[in-house]
């Protein structure tokens, strides 16, 4: 039992590779050549820790569902919908509130083990939408070529860590014959989303 918490420990620190040097490395600027934009998409969505804390749940979730991996990376394509409809003007109101929201029910479905697909992918698509509309304000005004590389970016890193956490999860669970990694790193999830909900409320 402790090695299988060691290595759920071990998922979360693998979840933030050192591709968040890439933002320190531009400042926060907005990218200006297309290895920054690369830099800057493959950086973000594990900076945030919203953002990665849903990556994770998302894991959790994909991990007992079957063809789970396929599911995850339909969070990943709503995401990048989200951030092509926010360059386009579209206008998604209270973007912080959701992206908690949305990190609080992926947790509370992966901590409640719930096994129904359709459900699950209607949430994945519905938190990839919001998450991926909140990513493409690092990128709004940047040069195409730096923005498609951020799209690059974007969708490499989300899809390795959705596919490494569902697979990494499932591993577990089989060698444990339980979902309880799964359960407690989703619950997890849920209780920093519903911390980060309660501040901006409360802020």
């Amino acid at each position: 039992m402790r090695k299988s918490l060691l290595s759920v420990s071990a998922l979360f620190v693998a979840a933030m590779p050192a591709a968040a040097f890439a933002h320190h490395v531009m400042d926060g600027a907005l990218p200006a050549t297309p290895l920054q934009g690369l830099l800057s998409g493959l950086g973000h969505p594990v900076i945030g820790l919203d953002h990665l804390a849903a990556l994770v749940a998302v894991g959790c979730v994909a991990s007992l569902l079957p063809a789970g991996a396929l599911l995850a990376l339909g969070f990943v394509i709503a995401g990048l919908a989200g951030v092509a409809l926010h360059l386009g003007a579209f206008t998604l109101p209270a973007v912080e509130p959701l992206v908690a929201i949305s990190v609080l029910a992926l947790g509370l479905f992966a901590a409640l083990a719930l096994r129904r697909v359709v459900p699950a992918a209607i949430l994945f698509g519905l938190a990839g939408f919001v998450h991926g509309y909140a990513l493409a304000e690092s990128i709004i005004g940047a040069e195409p070529a730096p923005l498609y590389a951020y799209l690059a970016g974007l969708a490499i890193i989300q899809s390795a860590l959705a596919v490494a956490l569902t697979l990494g999860f499932r591993a577990i669970g089989v060698r444990l014959q339980s979902p309880f990694a799964a359960r407690l790193s989703g619950g997890l999830a849920a209780v920093f989303g519903l911390a980060v909900l309660v501040q901006q409320i409360a802020a």
